[in-house]
């Protein structure tokens, strides 16, 4: 497959990072209960969508191979692959207002909320019951065009409505803009992504290759490698809490995002920081808004972005959840604070007599797996490797990971036995290395900011105050919610 680990790195935005810890060890080890959840939402218009009813999972996972659960893009392109290699796959998706990324609250906590990672609960949410909302993530990096043309899907992507990226400028060590244009990369422009119509893009390939969708949420794992038996609770028409049914799979792909709800059972998830993001659309576009590139300005609390998305101009604020302004929990202070910028402000001044929508949150932190795979499991997308967003990486990362996972399984498969720790190695080497790199390139971008050496967002980002980050280094600890 074309690309890989540096593929992937080599996809990432002019000021590029992912998250770093407080501590000055890498990644941490995420506490209970954190506020990352299951699951992408599930298009109810998706062909093949099933709504399953009593017996029928029993009858959908007769014989099957492999279960995809999550149908996000990590998911939907495991699961792609591993049926275009001849393989029975279930996928396994909520249904619209079910649980999914971001479904519970990210926003801004008192610090003992911070210290054990559980979201306040009364803030804003990703989305509400019953809707279909913004869904933040949207750009697609020119790296991707090779793998989506090996993976066939190019052509369908580019008919599909997104807006091109053509490139990027930033505020960053300095109060003036610089940037950089896509005119000369190779592979041409990024994407500026509808994300829920482009999940529904993968999750209708992945069907049109033969894979299940069904709809469900992983609940957990039980039995053992080669025998496992996964617990799914079932999204019915009108359910609130479908019924929990078991599923045979010899094989489980895990990509229920940063929660990583089938795999964190063998393994410990190892967080970066406490990073969260605040955002909102301002519906459009503006008539005179036709600015393409996506602009990124740090501010003395954390930064800044904005792009436009075919729904509108997106703007976002990155801070530490324990930093975070309260006026950024409501529409005025959220639009006064982003109007206060130097440059980001400038490109909303065309939506300012607009709708004022309310501002959602996300995790925005960088995470990993350790191990990212075992026997008879496979973790790909947030749930292996997840990054800051400031690397742009996010969706890229989710689609290679998604391919590699598949890789892997099918070796297994194929192999009946022999051979899985080969297959498995040579996944972990994969992540292993592009997290090397993504921690690298972090470290320096979040370096190249010293104007507010005081201000203890950048102060915990300081190189001196991470040893052992350029070398790729992690923290090994115990994952409580194992």
């Amino acid at each position: 497959m074309t690309g890989g680990e540096d593929a992937v790195v080599a996809g990432c935005e002019p000021v590029v990072a992912g998250g770093c810890d407080t501590d000055g060890t890498g990644f941490d080890a995420v506490a209970p209960g954190g506020y990352d959840a299951v699951a992408a939402d599930c298009n109810a218009g998706v062909p093949g969508c099933y709504t399953v009813t009593a017996g029928g999972y029993d009858a959908m996972a007769a014989g099957c191979d492999a279960v995809v659960a999550g149908a996000g893009p990590a998911g939907s392109v495991a699961a792609l692959c591993l049926a275009r290699a001849g393989h029975r796959v279930l996928l396994l998706d909520a249904r619209p207002g079910d649980s999914r990324p971001g479904d519970r609250p990210a926003g801004p906590a008192v610090a003992a909320a911070a210290d054990c990672e559980r979201p306040p609960r009364d803030l804003p949410r990703d989305g509400r019951r019953g809707a279909a909302p913004y869904r933040i993530g949207e750009t697609l990096p020119p790296a991707a065009r090779p793998l989506l043309r090996d993976l066939g899907l190019l052509d369908g992507l580019g008919a599909d409505g997104h807006l091109p990226c053509t490139g990027t400028e930033a505020a960053w060590g300095s109060g003036e803009l610089y940037g950089r244009g896509n005119i000369l990369d190779p592979h041409g422009p990024g994407w500026h992504l509808d994300r829920a119509r482009f999940d529904a893009f993968l999750r209708g390939a992945a069907v049109d290759a033969g894979a299940r969708l069904v709809c469900g949420v992983a609940v957990r794992r039980t039995g053992r490698p080669g025998a496992w038996r996964l617990v799914v609770r079932e999204r019915g028409e009108g359910q609130e809490r479908g019924e929990e049914r078991e599923v045979p799979c010899p094989w489980v792909v895990d990509a229920t995002g940063r929660r990583a709800v089938i795999a964190r059972h063998s393994a410990v998830r190892l967080r970066q920081d406490r990073l969260v993001a605040a955002y909102a659309v301002l519906p459009g576009p503006a008539p005179a808004d036709q600015d393409l590139r996506t602009l990124v300005e740090a501010a003395p609390d954390g930064w800044w972005y904005t792009a436009r998305v075919p729904a509108g101009r997106l703007v976002a604020h990155l801070t530490d959840r324990d930093l975070a302004d309260p006026r950024l929990r409501t529409a005025t202070g959220f639009l006064e604070r982003a109007a206060r910028t130097r440059h980001v402000g400038t490109r909303l001044e065309g939506y300012a007599a607009g709708p004022r929508p309310e501002p959602r949150w996300a995790p925005a932190h960088g995470q990993r797996l350790a191990p990212p795979a075992g026997p008879g499991w496979v973790a790909a997308g947030d749930a292996a490797l997840a990054c800051d967003p400031l690397s742009s990486q996010g969706i890229l990362t989710a689609l290679h990971t998604g391919v590699r996972a598949a890789q892997a399984v099918d070796r297994c498969l194929r192999g009946g036995g022999r051979g899985d720790e080969d297959a498995l190695a040579e996944y972990r080497a994969f992540v292993d290395g592009v997290a090397a790199r993504y921690l690298t390139h972090h470290a320096r971008a979040y370096a190249d900011e010293r104007r507010w050496p005081s201000a203890l967002f950048w102060a915990r980002r300081r190189p001196a105050s991470i040893p052992g980050i350029l070398g790729g280094a992690f923290t090994q600890g115990i994952d409580a919610g194992r």
